[in-house]
């Protein structure tokens, strides 16, 4: 069986923390931001953890040491 590769694409986006949640920064914010009302603009701001049976789907895409 051959071993499982690292998507390339996930790793640049996101990053696993220590207690094995993922981090990544919300879309929807690169341009265009005049039609968005101030209250979206200031939720996309910042990261977002994600937990879950999700998380884990990533962390196993991210292959072994993420």
């Amino acid at each position: 069986m051959p071993k499982q590769k690292t998507h390339k694409g996930l790793k640049k986006r996101v990053k696993v923390t220590a207690s094995g949640k993922v981090k990544f920064h919300k879309h929807n914010k690169g341009h265009l931001q005049s039609g968005k009302s101030g209250n979206r603009r200031r939720r996309l701001r910042g990261t977002t953890a994600l937990t879950g049976p999700f998380a884990k789907k990533m962390i196993t895409l991210l292959g072994p040491g993420a």
